[in-house]
């Protein structure tokens, strides 16, 4: 048996520095309380754009700017050192982290956001990096498109993990893609919830026969900095749940183990058997016995294209 920890708290929104300062702390305590493998919502670092489902382009725009811009700021470029903290929390407490962020690439421009989830293993050593392929309605706005790089399942002392980000979670292809690597431990961070979402979670388990970790975003109207602009306007009332987080642990038989975690912050924590996978894909192995190859073929294009390449004499 393994424990895992999904960390349900909000970021300090627009705030890199302050952010994986509390990611750090959150992973100290959850490896203090046994846990193998710790889980952060999408976008984590340094949070979710919500006001996205609540500007209008045109209208908006100069608000938009504002806050894209702070965004941007805030990102992180995975290849400069941005997540040392992390990588290094990974290693002094043994434990494989799965942060979602939001990234730049300084090497290539810099000016395109992309939502990311990362996956740091024991030794503190990045394992895999997977851009969200399509962002979801007004994220477009936000995110560019990722590519299927780091469509992958990695090994990890917990298991084969691998996931996609929210929506993604709809793309059957990229579910088939992570079935057809053995993946284990499917993790999915988002900023859905409610029960449709959750219904979603364990008809993956089923598809896939394997674990499923649904990390949610729980955010309240007060975790909104006092100087976000036009705070007042866009979360005018601090009660308000803006999102209800429902983060939850599907076993391989589509059975909720954990969760959901509803309107409340705090870390959840459940027992998973790896060794339940195998004899769960007897019956139904959606890239094996109950594939037909012959029929369908599916085809993915994993090799990063970059958009220049210099040739110095």
């Amino acid at each position: 048996m393994t424990t895992i920890a999904i960390i349900q708290h909000p970021p300090v929104l627009l705030d890199r520095a302050a952010t994986i300062e509390r990611a750090v702390s959150w992973v100290a305590e959850a490896a203090a309380s046994g846990a193998s493998l710790i889980v952060f919502p999408e976008s984590f670092i340094p949070g979710y754009p919500s006001w996205i489902w609540r500007l209008a382009a045109g209208r908006d725009g100069a608000i938009l700017g504002q806050l894209h811009a702070r965004l941007l700021a805030n990102a992180i470029d995975v290849g400069r050192g941005d997540l040392t903290e992390l990588y290094e929390a990974a290693r002094v407490h043994k434990v494989t982290i799965v942060c979602g962020i939001n990234e730049r690439d300084l090497d290539h421009g810099g000016g395109t956001l992309y939502n990311t989830v990362v996956t740091i293993g024991a030794d503190g050593v990045l394992l895999n990096r997977h851009r969200k392929l399509m962002p979801t309605n007004p994220e477009r706005m936000v995110h560019g498109l990722g590519d299927a790089s780091g469509l992958r399942v990695v090994d990890s002392p917990v298991g084969r993990i691998g996931g996609l980000i929210c929506w993604e979670n709809y793309m059957p292809l990229a579910r088939y893609a992570l079935y057809a690597q053995g993946v284990e431990v499917y993790v999915a961070p988002t900023y859905d919830s409610g029960d449709a979402w959750i219904g979603t979670m364990r008809h993956i388990a089923l598809e896939g026969r394997c674990w499923v970790l649904g990390s949610g975003t729980a955010l309240r109207a007060s975790d909104i900095p006092q100087d976000f602009p036009a705070r007042e306007a866009l979360f005018p009332d601090p009660q308000e749940w803006v999102n209800d987080g429902d983060s939850v642990v599907i076993d391989p038989t589509g059975k909720t183990v954990a969760g959901p975690m509803r309107r409340e912050t705090g870390v959840l924590y459940a027992e998973i058997d790896i060794a339940r996978v195998a004899p769960s894909r007897r019956t139904l192995d959606v890239t094996g016995h109950y594939a037909r190859p012959d029929i369908f073929e599916l085809q993915v294009r994993r090799t990063p294209v970059a958009p220049v390449r210099y040739v110095d004499a």
